[in-house]
């Protein structure tokens, strides 16, 4: 399967209506991602043809969930979810955090070479990073924990944020842990486009 078949047919199954221009913008940011790992290691997938499904697809399908004007994305790594997420929400606010200085001056360059007029990048540990915004939605595709995710990024949470863990095999454990100030609200079961195993986004609020 080509390139192409393969961006055609995954957007086609996860039902992403994107304009010619948002496609050429994820078309930029895998090849910029690509050329960029070859120095600086920003992921493990090596080839375009695995970073297409595995990061784009992977960050793109839970687009349809995500709510509110602004979205904080803790441990964005090397810009996943927000950069294809911005790409296609263009009318919401995207915020990236991640502590390794070499992913975050990628995402910088990402965010000028697309043109991102959305997006924002902060090299800082969650934890203790300062924020004078409060955020409608906070994501994580990339931490270890539901309690860690929880109890790290929760200070920046807007009244009736809601918190989304993007995540593998359903946490059935991770959750017996859960800080009690924190309600599991809903749990979506996704299914990524040329990635095999499981998917699910789950939903958290936080009680004040």
């Amino acid at each position: 399967m080509s390139q192409d078949q393969l961006w055609e047919q995954g957007l086609k199954q996860l039902d992403c209506h994107l304009t010619e221009a948002q496609l050429s913008q994820l078309k930029q940011y895998v090849e910029m991602l690509n050329r960029w790992n070859k120095t600086y290691n920003l992921t493990a997938v090596r080839e375009v043809e695995d970073m297409i499904p595995l990061h784009i697809f992977d960050s793109l399908v839970v687009a349809d969930f995500i709510k509110g004007d602004n979205c904080l994305d803790v441990g964005s790594g090397a810009g996943l979810p927000t950069i294809p997420l911005a790409i296609m929400q263009p009318d919401r606010e995207f915020m990236a955090v991640d502590t390794n200085g070499k992913k975050t001056r990628f995402i910088q360059q990402a965010i000028i070479e697309l043109g991102l007029k959305n997006t924002k990048v902060a090299q800082a540990r969650i934890e203790s990073w300062d924020s004078d915004i409060k955020y409608d939605a906070i994501i994580s595709r990339a931490f270890a924990s539901v309690y860690d995710f929880l109890k790290g990024s929760s200070a920046p949470l807007a009244a009736n944020g809601i918190l989304y863990a993007m995540k593998g095999q359903y946490p059935e454990a991770e959750l017996q842990y859960i800080p009690k100030q924190y309600t599991l609200t809903q749990s979506h079961s996704m299914t990524v486009p040329f990635v095999d195993g499981e998917r699910h986004l789950l939903e958290f609020t936080m009680s004040k």
